[in-house]
């Protein structure tokens, strides 16, 4: 298990390592073209059909180009393809989506509290935005083509902004950041693939046959060019901000990225005036900075816009106190941004929602760390390790931890056998058939407190168990439903089974009854 963690961790790293190469020979030829098209010079003599020409210096030697904007007089013997690093960045992107998010959709890319679906739902719907957004932008172009340039950009921008907020709606604020990313990214080699090259393709093919190419097949490709070269910079920074909680870490996240695309335009905005030798606009830097700061703003006190006290007044209290310094860097604490959250405040009142944050708190930092293997092992020394740091010796928490193993190890076991004859549960029930049946659907992954009382949560965590095994999803616990419950425990194996001891062993510390 520990060779396969490994395996798969440095395969993340290779794949993410071969998305930044082709990365950056993609935007390195897009940023190279678009500066030696706008800095192209007239001049008399030129060949007949060429628009422009340049003079380069590099390596040691000259470069002289010349573009022709429809096609040469015949078919050059020589001809480049600029395509590989596009096709080649977005497969490898899709990979890394594929390694890092698909496989662990539960944890990076499913948000309960946002839209609670099962993995693969999540996944289609991942791959319906990404087919989606292109559809959308094309069908736009297409309608639009040949008319005013400006209009379409900003209606771009407009589906953009739509396309922020609703992803917010759907995923985690990390992957909706990162699918936003995506989505440009695939509108951006769809470009290359579906109408820049194929376009090449056809003025090549007349070549040949000895046809006088339509000019029109360059101007769509032009067009589609210029906008890839606008969206690059909003890419990388929504590529890069999933290393960085505060950018997708707040309410206000899609307001974020929407501000990013205006900034990145700025940026591009300004290089292209100056290799057009149109002027020197820096007035871009300087709106790019305000926008910057007000991202900034945004990332750090939205509670300003929403009314509501901010985390940090709440937490004062626990600052206040003496032996705050002592807790302050414990290792989940200390671990806020790996864990995926915006502040150690957020941690902090995920901790204080109750025993289901608590627990969920738990093990998303078992997973991150690592220490699932420890568990599978029962190397408590391990896990204690690196769960509490290097003093969980003096505190003797491994050993603590070997005898709650000892002593609850037929808890998990305890919820999955059956009772002679279950009765039929619905809201208002109360009692300990009750407060099993919450024992096994929190085992299940459908967390709600084991109190005895059949309220609306168990209702609603009954219904989500009942959904995912193909049942009426009706919340009432009646035969179907219970050896449905049972076959489900049954199959709980290694991490699951070990998940539902830390829920009994966790809910026994904190006095809680189940």
């Amino acid at each position: 298990m520990l060779d396969f963690a490994i395996f798969w961790d440095w395969l993340a790293f290779a794949v993410r390592w071969l998305h930044v190469i082709t990365a950056i020979a993609w935007i390195g030829s897009s940023f190279y073209f678009v500066a030696l098209d706008l800095g192209l010079r007239q001049r008399p003599g030129l060949p007949a059909g060429a628009f422009g020409e340049e003079w380069q210096v590099h390596g040691g030697g000259f470069y002289h180009i010349q573009k022709y904007l429809v096609a040469p007089a015949e078919m050059p013997e020589h001809l480049t393809w600029f395509k590989w690093e596009s096709y080649a960045t977005w497969l490898s992107g899709l990979a890394l989506l594929a390694v890092v998010y698909y496989s662990g959709a539960s944890l990076f890319l499913i948000d309960p509290a946002v839209l609670d679906v099962s993995v693969p739902v999540a996944i289609l719907v991942s791959l319906a935005c990404l087919a989606s957004g292109w559809i959308v932008y094309d069908l736009l172009c297409r309608w639009l083509i040949g008319k005013a340039d400006t209009g379409l950009m900003i209606l771009l921008y407009v589906v953009l902004v739509f396309m922020a907020w609703g992803l917010t709606h759907l995923f985690t604020g990390r992957a909706a950041f990162l699918h936003l990313g995506a989505i440009t990214a695939t509108i951006m080699s769809a470009n290359v693939f579906m109408v820049i090259i194929p376009n090449q393709k056809i003025v090549v093919a007349d070549l040949i046959a000895g046809r006088k190419p339509d000019p029109k097949y360059g101007k769509i490709a032009k067009q589609r060019s210029l906008h890839n070269n606008y969206l690059t910079l909003p890419v990388l920074f929504l590529m890069l901000s999933n290393h960085y909680p505060l950018a997708f870490g707040t309410e206000f996240n899609w307001v974020i990225a929407s501000l990013v695309f205006l900034m990145g335009v700025l940026i591009r905005h300004y290089f292209n005036t100056v290799h057009a030798r149109k002027g020197n606009p820096t007035w871009t830097w300087l709106a790019t900075c305000i926008l910057f700061i007000l991202v900034i703003w945004l990332s750090t006190a939205p509670k300003v816009l929403t009314g509501e006290a901010r985390a940090s007044a709440a937490a004062q209290v626990y600052v206040a106190s003496a032996h705050f310094p002592a807790v302050r860097d414990t290792v989940l604490g200390a671990h806020w941004a790996l864990l995926g959250y915006a502040g150690v405040e957020a941690l902090v009142a995920e901790a204080r929602s109750g025993a289901a944050g608590q627990f969920a708190l738990m093990v998303r930092y078992i997973d991150k760390a690592g220490l699932k293997d420890a568990l599978h092992r029962q190397d408590w020394a391990a896990f204690a390790r690196g769960y509490n740091g290097p003093g969980y010796a003096g505190n003797g928490y491994d050993r603590k931890i070997a005898a709650a193993y000892r002593r609850h190890a037929g808890a998990a076991a305890t919820v999955a056998t059956p009772a002679p004859a279950e009765p039929v549960l619905r809201q208002g029930a109360r009692g300990e058939a009750v407060r099993e049946l919450q024992r096994s659907l929190t085992a299940l992954g459908h967390p709600v407190a084991a109190d005895g009382a059949f309220g609306p949560a168990t209702a609603a965590a009954l219904k989500k168990f009942q959904r995912r095994n193909g049942l009426a999803a009706d919340g009432i616990a009646g035969p179907a439903t219970f050896a449905a419950l049972h076959r489900a425990l049954a199959s709980q194996t290694g991490f699951a089974a070990l998940a539902a001891l830390f829920r009994s062993w966790f809910a026994r510390l904190t006095g809680r009854r189940g």
